[in-house]
């Protein structure tokens, strides 16, 4: 059963929320791997090596407080502009 427009709308703005939010994780992940290929390069150190040391508990909670802090932000200037 197809639902209605009314509900697919109301789906929007969570499902935009959702995706700009774990963009913003992704880009925040993806720059610390990268911090963390470039601190430490010496011999031995791999992808999951790496990727141990960037996946923690607190850069988790880092990680969506700022994109949580990001998405506001920029609703608030798409609303303003």
């Amino acid at each position: 059963m197809e639902k209605s427009h009314r509900e697919r709308g109301r789906l929007t703005p969570l499902w935009r929320a959702i995706v700009e939010v774990a963009f913003i994780v992704f880009l925040f992940y993806s720059n610390l791997l990268m911090g963390e290929f470039a601190r430490s390069n010496g011999q031995g150190k791999s992808l999951w090596f790496a990727m141990g040391d960037v996946i923690t508990g607190t850069n988790l909670a880092i990680a969506l407080v700022s994109a949580l802090i990001g998405y506001v932000v920029f609703e608030f200037l798409r609303k303003q502009l």
